[in-house]
């Protein structure tokens, strides 16, 4: 139990010190804002979605380590996915990440389910994949992480 703790702390270090697709995209088909009211994270994201499948992403704004480092892990899990699959890939992460999930099925994702031993950081980590989500649903105003999910 202490290792899977030590990686999930390094893990995040690592994508907060290193954020990978950190910043904007020249032209992306989908753009939308996210924001967690309860510690004032906020990313934008960027997607370029052609023929159904997201070809690249890419996220800006200020977070936390863990809001930060989620966004960096989302963005690298999500290029190449079908727009379906990421959409199971949401589901399948909240799931874990709010303490229902099967870890197993993320994958390397699985490193965010560290997140549960800090109950208060959860939204935290939710953040960019609740912003995901509702690019791909299309919506235009901003998402919060205090919107019932569906």
């Amino acid at each position: 139990m202490d290792e899977l703790r030590d990686l999930y702390q390094d893990v995040i270090l690592d994508h907060n010190r290193r954020p990978r697709n950190r910043g904007r995209l020249a032209h992306p088909t989908a753009t939308l804002e996210g924001f967690n009211p309860l510690c004032g994270d906020r990313l934008t994201l960027d997607l370029e979605v052609d023929g159904g499948v997201i070809r690249d992403a890419a996220f800006d704004g200020e977070g936390c380590a863990i809001s930060t480092a989620s966004a960096s892990l989302m963005t690298e899990a999500v290029k190449g996915l079908t727009v379906d699959q990421a959409e199971r890939l949401f589901d399948d992460v909240h799931a874990m990440l709010i303490g229902g999930g099967e870890p197993e099925k993320v994958g390397k994702l699985a490193v965010l389910g560290g997140v549960k031993d800090f109950p208060t950081r959860v939204k935290c980590a939710t953040l960019a994949w609740h912003t995901l989500h509702g690019a791909l649903q299309h919506r235009h105003d901003m998402v919060s992480t205090e919107e019932e999910t569906p």
